[in-house]
C-alpha cells in the first residue's frame, strides 16, 4: 500500500508536488519499491532515463532512497534510485559508521515512467542471504528532490531529527516480513 512521504518542516519545495512510495517483500529475498511524484513534475530536475549504472553521489540530485534494516540489528543498506536510472547501494554497520559499497546489491532494470504531472520510479532488488535470512525488516523510504531552479527538498515517512537526516534508524518506520507486503 502506498505510502505518503512527508516534506521535512526544515525543507521547502516550491513545486506543488505530493510523494508517494511503496515496498513489498514478495519473497524472503526479494524487495520491490515504487515512488510516484504527482503533481508540478515539470518544475522538477528529473533527467530523462539513460544508461543504467551506479553513480555516487545521487543523493545531491533528484534522487529516491530506501534505508533497509534487518531486525534485529543495526547495520543497514542504502538505496539511491535517479530518474536517470543511475544507482548506488552501500552498507553500513551501524548509524552513518563503516561505509562501503554494498557490491553484492545491485538492482534490477529501473523503470521510470514520466508524464505532464507523474513521475514514477519502479525497481526490484535481490538481496544477498544474509538479509534474506531476517524475517523483519526495518525500512525508510525518502526521496531528495531538485526543483529546476536548484532548490532542494526532503522527503521522509518520518521525520525525528530538527534537520533532515535519513539515515536515523527512528526514521525507518515501515516494515516488511517476508512474503507480505
Amino acid at each position: 500500500m502506498p505510502r505518503p512521504l512527508i516534506l521535512h518542516p526544515a525543507s521547502r519545495s516550491g513545486a506543488d508536488i505530493a510523494i508517494e512510495a511503496d515496498a513489498c517483500r514478495p519473497h524472503a529475498d526479494r524487495l520491490d519499491l515504487t515512488y510516484v511524484v504527482s503533481g508540478q513534475v515539470s518544475a522538477l530536475f528529473a533527467p530523462a532515463s539513460d544508461a543504467q549504472l551506479r553513480t555516487d553521489g545521487l543523493w545531491k540530485r533528484t534522487c529516491f532512497e530506501a534505508f533497509l534494516q534487518p531486525a534485529p540489528g543495526e547495520a543497514y543498506i542504502e538505496f539511491n534510485l535517479a530518474p536517470s536510472g543511475h544507482w548506488a547501494t552501500y552498507r553500513f554497520d551501524r548509524y552513518r559508521q563503516g561505509m562501503r559499497d554494498a557490491a553484492d546489491v545491485t538492482p534490477g532494470p529501473i523503470a521510470v515512467l514520466t508524464g505532464p504531472d507523474r513521475l514514477e520510479l519502479t525497481v526490484s532488488v535481490e538481496l544477498p542471504a544474509s538479509e534474506a535470512a531476517a524475517r523483519l525488516w526495518r525500512l525508510g523510504l525518502t526521496a531528495v528532490i531538485e526543483e529546476l531552479g536548484g532548490r532542494v527538498s526532503y522527503w521522509a515517512l518520518a521525520h525525528p531529527s530538527p534537520q533532515p537526516d535519513f539515515h536515523n534508524a527512528a526514521s525507518f518506520v515501515a516494515a516488511l516480513s517476508q512474503g507480505v507486503s
